[in-house]
C-alpha cells in the first residue's frame, strides 16, 4: 500500500456541501483512493509521499468532456484562421487524412500534457479519422504513458466526398469497420470498474458525417455492454438544423431522439442552436452537453443557452474542443471563457464562480457518468491540484478570494498534480515524459503534415 499526504493547505476547496472549504487543510491518501480529508492537525502527519501546501489552493481535478487531440498539429493554420465550419473544415480535413499511428500518439501527448498542467485531470477525447493505420490504441498508450485519467472516444465518419460530405475518401470507413473495430477496443480496453483510467465511448461524428445507420447500430453495441457511453456533435450551426429538417423533418434535438440517441448514457457536443423544447428534452431524458465556449467564439458560431441548461437540469460539462478551433487546451482558462461569454449574453450573474467550479468538475463527471471524481472527500477517486497564490497573476486577487481568482484572473498553471494516487506534476514540471524533447516531435510532425498543402491563394498576404 502506497500513501500520500498534502499537508499545510492555505486553501483547500473540497466541492463538497457537507465538509465545506477549509484554511489549514490535509488530504490523506492510500493507493489511489482518499482516505481522510480535514484540518492539518488532525490528519496523519507522515506518508510515502509528503506534499507541503503552504500558500496553495488545492482543489478537485478538472474534467474536460469534448477535445480532439490530433488537431494539435493544426494550431493557427493559415486558410483556417477566420472560416466558419464548414470551410474550416474543408482546409483541415486534407491535413489531417495524414494521420498516422505515430502522429496520433503524438499529438495525444501534446493535447494530454497541456491539459494536465492547465488542472485537468480527466479527459475525453473525441478522434473521427483513422487513416493509414492510426488506432484508439494509439491514444490509449499515450493516456498510460503520461498517467491521464481518460475516456477514449472512438468516432467514425462514413460519409466521404464522393458521397456528398466534406472529408477525403480515405478518412471515411465502411459501417462495417466501424463496428468491428468498435467492439475490438470495448473489448480490450473499456474498465467500468470505479476509479478506472480508461474507458471507451463510441461517438459517429456528426448527424451529417455518417449514415443514419451507423448512428443506430453504434447505439446498439455501445449499450451491449456496461458502461460505454455515446457522443457525437449536435446543433453546433445554424446549417444543421436545416440538415435535419431536410433529412427527417425534424429539429437536431429530436432527431437525435428519433435515432435513439438521448439518454443518461449519451452526451452531445456544443448544442449552440437548441430550442426551449429540445432544452427540456436534454433535461428529461437526463442527456449531457459538453460546452465549447471558446471554440464557438472562434468559429464563430454563436453562444450556448447554458444559462438555460442548468436552470431546466440539464447535465453541463466543459471541453476545450479541438485545438485548430480553439488552439488551447487550457482547462482553467475554458471555465472563465464559459463564465464570462454567459456574462455577455445575460448579464453579470449569469454564471457563478462556483457555478464555473462545478462546470470543470462535478459537471463534467455527470456527463461521463462518473461519481467517483469531481469532489475532494474519503472515497473518491484521489485527483486534484494545487496552485500557488503568490505568483503575479493573482497578487490583489487570491488574497481575499482564491476561488474567484482563479476564474477571475489570468489562467493560472498548476504547481502540482495528482492523478488516480499519483504525482503527475510537481513543482510545475510533468514527470511522467519529457516534454522539450515531445515538443519537438511535434513541430517536426505539424511542419511535415501541413507543408503537404500549401496555403490557398485567397489567403496569401500581399
Amino acid at each position: 500500500m502506497s500513501t500520500l499526504l498534502v499537508k499545510n493547505i492555505s486553501s483547500l476547496i473540497t466541492n463538497d456541501e457537507t465538509l465545506g472549504d477549509f484554511q489549514n487543510g490535509a488530504i490523506f491518501v492510500e493507493n489511489n483512493e482518499i482516505k481522510q480529508v480535514g484540518f492539518t492537525k488532525d490528519l496523519p502527519d507522515s506518508a510515502d509521499v509528503v506534499i507541503d501546501a503552504a500558500d496553495k489552493m488545492v482543489c478537485p481535478g478538472f474534467v474536460n468532456v469534448h477535445h480532439h487531440f490530433y488537431q494539435t498539429l493544426t494550431r493557427a493554420v493559415p486558410g483556417a484562421m477566420d472560416e466558419k465550419l464548414f470551410d474550416w473544415l474543408v482546409r483541415l480535413y486534407p491535413i489531417w487524412g495524414e494521420l498516422d499511428p505515430e502522429s496520433t500518439y503524438i499529438s495525444s501527448l501534446i493535447a494530454m500534457a497541456e491539459l494536465i498542467l492547465s488542472g485537468c485531470t480527466t479527459a475525453s477525447d473525441h478522434q473521427y479519422l483513422w487513416p493509414h493505420g492510426a488506432l484508439l490504441d494509439d491514444q490509449i498508450r499515450a493516456a498510460d504513458e503520461i498517467g491521464l485519467r481518460f475516456h477514449a472516444v472512438r468516432g467514425s465518419m462514413t460519409l466521404g466526398r464522393s458521397q456528398g460530405g466534406l472529408p477525403p475518401d480515405h478518412v471515411v470507413q465502411t459501417k462495417d469497420e466501424i463496428l468491428k473495430d468498435s467492439q475490438r477496443v470495448i473489448e480490450k480496453f473499456h474498465d467500468n470498474s470505479r476509479f478506472a483510467m480508461t474507458r471507451v465511448v463510441l461517438a459517429p461524428c456528426s448527424p451529417f458525417s455518417v449514415d443514419e445507420s451507423i448512428l443506430i447500430e453504434s447505439a446498439k453495441l455501445a449499450r451491449s455492454y456496461p458502461g460505454v457511453f455515446l457522443h457525437t456533435h449536435v446543433a453546433e450551426t445554424k446549417d444543421e438544423e436545416k440538415f435535419t429538417m431536410q433529412r427527417a423533418g425534424l429539429r437536431p434535438a429530436r432527431y437525435m431522439e428519433k435515432l435513439g440517441w438521448v439518454g443518461p448514457d449519451v452526451w452531445w457536443a456544443h448544442c449552440i442552436w437548441l430550442s426551449p423544447d429540445e432544452i427540456q428534452l436534454m433535461a428529461d431524458t437526463k442527456t449531457g452537453v459538453a460546452h465549447c465556449p471558446s471554440s464557438n467564439m472562434r468559429l464563430g458560431s454563436g453562444i450556448a443557452p447554458i444559462r438555460e441548461m442548468l436552470d431546466a437540469g440539464v447535465k453541463v460539462g466543459l471541453g476545450v474542443d479541438g485545438s485548430a478551433s480553439n488552439d488551447s487546451s487550457h482547462m482553467i482558462a475554458e471555465g472563465r471563457m464559459a463564465m464570462l461569454l454567459q456574462r455577455v449574453a445575460k448579464g453579470a450573474d449569469a454564471l457563478t464562480i462556483r457555478e464555473t467550479l462545478h462546470l470543470e468538475t462535478t459537471g463534467g463527471a455527470a456527463v461521463l457518468g462518473r461519481d467517483d471524481i469531481g469532489i475532494i472527500r474519503p472515497g473518491m477517486a484521489a485527483d486534484f491540484i494545487g496552485i500557488s497564490l503568490n505568483t503575479l497573476p493573482f497578487s490583489g486577487g487570491a488574497c481575499h478570494d482564491p476561488l474567484a481568482a482563479l476564474f477571475l484572473c489570468s489562467p493560472a498553471q498548476v504547481d502540482f498534480s495528482v492523478i488516480n494516487g499519483k504525482q503527475i506534476v510537481e513543482n510545475g514540471r510533468l514527470t511522467t515524459v519529457d516534454l522539450e524533447e515531445l515538443i519537438a516531435k511535434h513541430n517536426e510532425t505539424a511542419v511535415k503534415m501541413v507543408s503537404k498543402y500549401p496555403v490557398p491563394e485567397r489567403y496569401k498576404l500581399v
